[in-house]
């Protein structure tokens, strides 16, 4: 009995913990070259940004997002936004649901990339999730409740927010040299797209925003004003990441959600390094894509290979092309660690690599 009532009291003060925190935590995942980033407010309140791939991929993925909630001493999801309908953001929803419950399921919209297998989930699997909680579309302008936070939608569904957030709304220098590529009519220019602020400090996630969607969005004013810490948009690849919106949100710190052969191309990588007032980007992985010419050092990278190499290749390998034809990726080979972020309303923040445990601390006013 004794035993019992122990158990009982740490279960409950490890909860009070989690709902008297002081700092907002980030964990962005490691799924393989997709996305799932997982904030927890200092309230105990939960937001998941995407839930990684589908098919064999989904049982792996979903457990690297419930050992992160495990970590950050989370049991349920109050909400889960889904960026845009491509299958390495949304495929391991439903293992997910079957494992934790998810108040809230947020999305753009409809598909526009039409799809078999994209559109049965979407007609057949998803109204059966969200019946057990609820459906909400959301458009630029809107904002999700979180106690201590300001969650803005500033994209949706190919749509910019009208008005800049707080602070913002300078004319931006980097849109006279802006050239445009290829109109994209994927759902990369759906994305759902948050901007988060916490006391004084700010975060940006735009899932997989493309190139030109990013000019709408940041030109001719800055929307955004400036940011601390930048989830580096499309796993770090060069049809987004712009200079219009790399460079005029001057991240203090970014994050590339990458994989071993996707993301990190070298043309990405220059924009990306480039932006002023940064200090360091941090990578899930290490891109054969940029090599050793355009990466960062492996304290800062959190998976470092997947396959045994020889050596380290110093120049970037050409992508492999997309397709049914493609090469697999390298089998991902032991654990997987996510890099973390504690922030405090004061603008200082945290950033570790579950690998090594290397951590460093941005101070705002440096």
């Amino acid at each position: 009995m004794r035993a019992s009532i122990a158990l009982f009291l740490i279960l409950r003060l490890s909860v009070f913990a989690a709902q008297t925190a002081k700092t907002l935590n980030i964990y962005v995942v490691d799924v393989e070259g997709g996305n799932a980033t997982l904030y927890v407010a200092p309230s105990g309140e939960s937001i998941l940004i995407d839930t990684g791939n589908g098919g064999a991929a989904a049982a792996r993925d979903a457990g690297r997002i419930m050992a992160a909630m495990k970590d950050a001493g989370v049991q349920q999801l109050d909400h889960l936004i889904t960026t845009h309908w491509h299958g390495d953001h949304f495929g391991a929803m439903a293992e997910l649901a079957s494992k934790v419950t998810i108040k809230n399921f947020i999305d753009h919209g409809g598909n526009v990339q039409p799809g078999q297998a994209t559109d049965q989930f979407l007609t057949t699997t998803y109204p059966q999730l969200y019946a057990k909680g609820k459906h909400i579309v959301v458009k630029p302008g809107d904002k999700i409740p979180m106690a201590g936070l300001d969650w803005r939608i500033v994209t949706s569904a190919g749509e910019r927010v009208a008005s800049s957030v707080p602070g913002a709304g300078k004319a931006n220098p980097y849109c006279a040299t802006f050239k445009p590529q290829d109109v994209d009519k994927s759902e990369n220019a759906q994305s759902v797209g948050s901007h988060v602020t916490f006391g004084k400090f700010r975060t940006l996630h735009l899932g997989d925003l493309t190139w030109n969607k990013e000019f709408d969005l940041m030109c001719p004013q800055n929307r955004l004003g400036t940011i601390d810490l930048w989830i580096v948009s499309h796993h770090g690849q060069a049809v987004s990441n712009s200079e219009v919106l790399a460079h005029a949100i001057q991240p203090r710190a970014a994050i590339i959600n990458n994989g071993t052969r996707k993301g990190g191309q070298p043309d990405a990588m220059k924009i990306i390094h480039s932006a002023p007032g940064l200090e360091d980007v941090w990578q899930i992985h290490f891109s054969q894509l940029s090599g050793q010419e355009y990466t960062v050092p492996g304290m800062f990278i959190a998976n470092i290979v997947d396959e045994p190499l020889n050596a380290m290749p110093i120049a970037p390998m050409q992508a492999p092309q997309p397709g049914a034809g493609a090469a697999p990726p390298p089998v991902h080979n032991g654990p997987a660690y996510w890099i973390k972020v504690s922030a405090q309303q004061d603008g200082t923040f945290t950033v570790t690599n579950a690998r090594n445990n290397f951590s460093k601390t941005y101070r705002p006013g440096l």
